[in-house]
């Protein structure tokens, strides 16, 4: 097998599970990153994170390449990229200088390169904090920097050392990073999350402190997680830890006490959805159009590896957004546009919302639907212990208020949607059952659109 087969249009699971799983691209790969090494260091394990495939144009690929060198065992986040050769100049001056910069500052060990090509299986190989389109991640990686940086935004005390973490590695589109204290008495974590370039981290800083002043104001037991700051000139926000664990864990074990957590989000959410147009007005707005195409592009590899199942998609969209157009409409409000449970985390009494680098003005039901849909998936095959957490949500958002019977039926039409996009999302591909998996959760989507006709 050949990356050309792997781009042909034609191919399959076999062909992409090869490019994972197949002896000669993990011996190349494998190679690629001992090639990078510091003398003495060596490759140890390469596990697989996440991937991404772009049928006829890219594999995206996801490790943690476990280093053995000076005595420790160490992992670093690698990305590999398949592609088809085309315009592969990799920016090459830049990347040797930011190469450059990462071995100055400390943050290379124990690489001392950053980025490697495998010519025959037309493969690019890149570790961080490698990222010429946010060369920032380099800097943002050093603790001297960083130190510096922090105290100058009144975001860390002055003259405390820090060490940095990976916690999400995405060259060209985000980063997170924790930065942990390495004085002897434990201090709370921060984190720093790198927008894309031409993001708006200022508008992002202001949207966050107002939903967590609303959000106190309303009285509930839910708070909004602040920022603590804002650098422009790095394009990052720095937010303090949070204590206790996601409501996506609790929902997935069964742990206890999930309703009571479950209703303090959906009150959140609705003084979400109550609070001034006038924050809406500063957002770029987001309408169900919008979101259909982007299930339908999220979808195209489906549609490439099991045609019969993108078939189905396909006319889930259509019916969704027919079956939208002829529900009753509302005006925009403020929307968090990615409410779920992995957002709302739960400590001792209260919740907390995170993550709102997605607010914009829209439907409200988006991102109620949103959210049944997350229930959905985290309660799957639980019958009714998922039909009564689903029943707590809604009595606590209140769906008989303001937009009343109209929003609920816009949000099952949201869920529907939201549950293709899971499929095409978060069921790896590389992962056996993907297929009947990703079917049966498209059937589930249609089957809601059903209900509703």
């Amino acid at each position: 097998m050949t990356n050309r087969e792997l781009f042909s249009g034609r191919a399959g699971i076999p062909e992409v599970r090869w490019a994972l799983r197949g002896a000669a691209p993990k011996r190349a790969i494998r190679g690629a990153i001992q090639s990078l090494l510091e003398d003495g260091a060596a490759v140890s394990a390469c596990r697989l994170r996440r991937v991404k495939f772009k049928s006829g144009r890219k594999l995206t690929v996801t490790y943690d390449a476990w280093i053995r060198a000076r005595g420790a065992h160490v992992a670093r986040p690698v990305v590999v990229v398949w592609d088809r050769s085309e315009g592969v100049a990799h920016r090459e001056r830049q990347v040797r200088e930011l190469e450059a910069e990462a071995v100055f500052r400390g943050v290379a060990a124990p690489f001392r390169g950053l980025m490697a090509r495998v010519p025959e299986l037309n493969v690019s190989v890149q570790v961080s904090p490698l990222d010429p389109k946010l060369p920032q991640l380099v800097r943002l990686c050093d603790p001297g920097y960083v130190a510096a940086m922090l105290a100058a935004a009144s975001a860390g005390a002055p003259g405390t050392a820090y060490r940095v973490h990976t916690i999400r590695y995405r060259p060209g589109e985000r980063h997170v990073l924790r930065y942990e204290s390495a004085q002897t008495a434990p201090r709370r974590a921060l984190f720093a999350k790198l927008s894309k370039r031409d993001a708006d981290v200022s508008r992002a800083f202001r949207v966050a402190t107002h939903v967590a002043d609303c959000l106190d104001a309303s009285g509930g037991t839910a708070r909004a997680l602040r920022p603590l700051a804002c650098v422009e000139g790095d394009s990052v926000l720095v937010f303090p830890e949070v204590r206790g664990r996601p409501l996506s864990e609790a929902l997935r074990t069964g742990a206890g006490g999930v309703t009571g957590h479950l209703e303090a989000a959906a009150r959140a959410l609705r003084a979400l959805h109550s609070t001034p147009v006038r924050l809406g007005e500063t957002l770029a707005h987001r309408d169900f159009v919008t979101d259909v195409e982007a299930v339908r592009r999220a979808s195209e590899h489906i549609s490439a590896l099991r045609p019969r199942t993108g078939a189905r998609i396909d006319e889930t969209l259509e019916r969704a957004r027919a079956l939208y157009d002829g529900l009753p409409s509302e005006s925009p409000t403020f929307t968090h546009g990615d409410f779920k449970a992995e957002h709302v985390w739960a400590s001792s009494g209260h919740v907390m919302l995170l993550d709102f680098g997605t607010c914009a003005s829209g439907d409200p039901a988006l991102d109620v639907g949103k959210f049944l849909a997350d229930l959905h998936w985290w309660s799957w095959g639980s019958g009714q212990r998922s039909t009564r957490l689903r029943t707590a949500f809604l009595a606590a958002y209140g769906c008989s208020a303001d937009g009343g019977r109209g929003r609920l039926l816009r949000a099952a039409v949201y869920e529907a949607l939201f549950l293709a996009m899971f499929a095409a999302h978060r069921l790896p591909i590389h992962r056996p059952g993907w297929a009947e998996r990703t079917a049966a959760l498209v059937r589930r989507a249609a089957k809601g659109l059903d209900e509703l006709s």
